[in-house]
């Protein structure tokens, strides 16, 4: 078997979507060596939204299904899934991955709340739980829950919880970026941080002894802050490039941690997924099915996406 411990693995997503070309747009303006990549996908799907400039190993999977841009099918979910397999089995240094519809994957019978969860059932071992993580710059975002409905999140929010994602944030930070002792600010769940009591107890009764309970670990982290206010320094600072106050918000729930990120640095925020023996890196956009096959798609963050695994 080809040996890929050294090479980024590049998966396109959903075929109806614009995962195919933006990758092909993205390694075109790189201008990859193809000695560092490997793409996973199909060639009458690359070939249907571009060509690519450089002489890329693709490894075939099969696809007999027509190409519907802008559809979304059972085949085209099952693809996106089937990827991502082929993706883990061959061990990259890095995967780099194209946008997926759920619907579609969920329609192909493969029932997952993303990619993140996909890849944690084909990586994991020995305990390890994927971590998403949202970075530009050194502006980022963990989530403490991810594709979740909002009148959930506090079913889902505990002690424990807060312990084992922090720890695994100071892991990745130990590790990967070689900061010993890193700053993390912990967004609020409830307006005003609860208001001691009188707007929510999520921040007494689990926050707070979570934050205790991590401290005494060694963990530097701050009580539950008002989401309202915490960004804001960090928003400025961003804009006129200055370094950010924290290495690491953690937001309590999805749009809460994606709205700063996204309304600053849509198109230079790459989605990573942390806490597995391979890093995986995307874009932090969709499917964008609407404009599928009209190569208008801007590529800028898949282009971040490949560059966070070449330097």
């Amino acid at each position: 078997m080809t040996n890929y411990s050294n090479k980024i693995a590049i998966t396109t997503g959903d075929p109806n979507g614009i995962g195919a070309e933006i990758t092909i747009k993205a390694l075109n303006m790189l201008n990859v060596p193809p000695r560092d990549i490997v793409i996973v996908s199909n060639s009458k799907v690359l070939n249907t939204y571009g060509q690519l400039q450089n002489n890329y190993e693709i490894i075939e999977v099969d696809y007999s299904a027509k190409i519907h841009p802008g559809e979304i099918s059972a085949e085209a979910g099952d693809f996106s899934f089937r990827l991502l397999q082929k993706a883990c089995e061959i061990k990259p240094k890095f995967i780099v991955t194209a946008p997926t519809s759920k619907e579609a994957m969920n329609l192909g019978g493969h029932k997952f709340s993303g990619q993140t969860e996909v890849l944690e059932k084909f990586l994991a071992h020995g305990g390890q739980k994927a971590e998403m993580l949202f970075v530009s710059k050194d502006f980022r975002i963990l989530l403490l829950t991810r594709h979740v409905p909002l009148k959930d999140v506090s079913k889902k929010l505990s002690k424990g919880l807060i312990i084992e994602k922090t720890e695994r944030l100071r892991s990745y930070f130990q590790n990967r970026l070689f900061i010993n002792r890193p700053s993390f600010a912990l967004c609020a769940l409830n307006p005003h941080a609860g208001e001691n009591g009188l707007i929510g107890s999520e921040e007494e009764k689990i926050m707070l002894p979570a934050i205790e309970a991590v401290r005494n670990r060694g963990i530097n982290i701050t009580n539950p802050l008002p989401a309202d206010t915490l960004f804001i320094k960090g928003v400025q600072n961003y804009l006129n490039g200055e370094k950010s106050p924290y290495d690491c918000y953690i937001a309590c729930y999805h749009d809460q941690g994606l709205i700063p990120i996204k309304s600053i640095a849509s198109e230079k925020t790459v989605n990573m997924t942390i806490g597995l023996d391979i890093i995986r890196t995307s874009p932090s956009h969709g499917t964008a099915f609407d404009i599928a096959g009209k190569n208008i798609a801007n590529p800028e963050s898949m282009i971040e996406a490949i560059k966070y695994c070449l330097y």
